[in-house]
């Protein structure tokens, strides 16, 4: 699908925090922001490491005078060039204790942020977080990055237009096994702050993995949790954060939801499925399966919903996150992108003078940052009780 930036006439600038030698993520939203050839990565601040920082910058392409050390560094030096030559937008692909602090002084200093999951430390924070947001009026977005698969949309109009009768059931997991031994004490880097409180937060595999079947589940249907009871473990002796959980959720049109988190689970890498239940029909989606879903109906042929933009099956928010004829499989760097390309259309109204919807956006924003965090500490919370049943309704949760 051919995109262009409309009034703004040029590419949007990036800087990417995090993202150093050795990053996962960071690369993954590198390819995802060029992927439509909309943005240009132009500046960086890889590495809290000055010399990794430096050193990771010709990989990214990254000019040396714009190879900054910290957020500090690239806010001051970006802020002073001229605009149309500073950057647009920083992504924040760092571990989670950091991302507040370079998330706010992007946003205070007027640039769009687009934030990796969990948005915070804690929920404190992304309280503070969303206000700021709302204060400088940039554009905020989340890599929630499961809700860019054309298929999920499809879902999700299909639930708005009433295909599926009133929701009443959510079943969603995230199930891995990376986690079964102790790799935290084994040089891993990307366990070793995963399971770390200081750097995590309260969660361990809930708030990393737990937090996207959550997301799912509200991004698909757009019902609003009212309670929920949730018990997590660590069942690797010595492990400081969980590594299993289940959360039961009860929705405000009396809805019933599960999550269902594991990251010790043997064989099973990232298996990431969804199972909903409405009065006239039900659907299965799978993300190791993402270009496929099952929609049900009793007395009627299971249906199989392939990916295909030109099929009369797909609806308009479907077919809109294609970029491939039907055959030709799109999977995770284009879901990615997706939360990027529908951002930016935000992105260039604001540059232009426009104005643009905050929070009622197809894409992850502030407001679902706000929810996922909520969801974090009321997990770990209602665990700590022994299950019991604490409130989940934010007032920044958005339908």
């Amino acid at each position: 699908m051919e995109t262009t930036n409309g009034d703004l006439n040029r590419k949007l600038k990036m800087a990417l925090v995090g993202g150093g030698q050795g990053s996962f993520i960071g690369r993954v939203h590198a390819t995802a922001a060029i992927l439509d050839n909309r943005a240009e990565l132009v500046a960086g601040a890889l590495s809290s490491n000055a010399e990794r920082a430096k050193a990771s910058a010709p990989a990214y392409d990254i000019a040396d005078d714009r190879a900054y050390t910290s957020i500090d560094e690239l806010v001051e030096k970006e802020s002073a060039r001229p605009e149309g030559d500073r950057v647009d937008f920083v992504s924040v692909a760092t571990p989670n204790h950091t991302h507040f602090e370079i998330a706010k002084k992007a946003a205070e200093a007027g640039f769009n942020v687009i934030c990796d999951k969990p948005m915070t430390f804690d929920l404190a924070q992304a309280e503070e977080l969303l206000k700021v947001v709302e204060e400088s009026g940039v554009v905020f977005a989340v890599s929630h990055n499961y809700t860019g698969y054309p298929l999920v949309r499809q879902v999700r109009e299909m639930i708005q237009n009433g295909d599926l009768g009133e929701i009443q059931a959510i079943r969603s997991n995230y199930i891995q096994g990376w986690l079964r031994s102790r790799l935290e004490e084994e040089d891993n880097k990307q366990a070793a702050w995963r399971s770390d409180p200081s750097k995590s937060g309260a969660a361990g595999g809930f708030g990393d993995i737990g937090t996207h079947a959550y997301n799912l589940g509200r991004y698909m249907t757009g019902l609003i949790p009212a309670e929920i009871s949730a018990n997590l473990v660590a069942f690797e002796p010595g492990r400081k954060l969980d590594d299993y959980g289940h959360a039961l959720i009860r929705y405000e049109n009396g809805a019933l939801g599960t999550v269902t988190a594991s990251q010790i689970s043997h064989g099973r890498e990232n298996d990431l499925f969804i199972e909903i239940d409405g009065t006239k029909g039900a659907i299965q989606w799978r993300q190791e399966e993402p270009n496929q879903m099952v929609f049900r109906r009793n007395g009627h042929p299971h249906a199989l919903y392939t990916r295909d933009p030109n099929a009369p099956h797909m609806n308009e928010l479907g077919a809109s996150a294609c970029r491939l004829p039907a055959g030709h499989p799109e999977a995770f760097f284009e879901a990615f992108a997706n939360v990027y390309r529908f951002s930016y259309d935000n992105m260039i109204k604001r540059a232009t003078g426009q104005s643009f919807e905050a929070r009622d956006t197809i894409y992850p924003n502030i407001y679902d940052g706000v929810d996922g965090m909520n969801f974090i500490q009321q997990s770990v919370a209602s665990s700590a009780e022994n299950g019991a049943w604490l409130p989940l309704k934010h007032s920044a949760c958005r339908s």
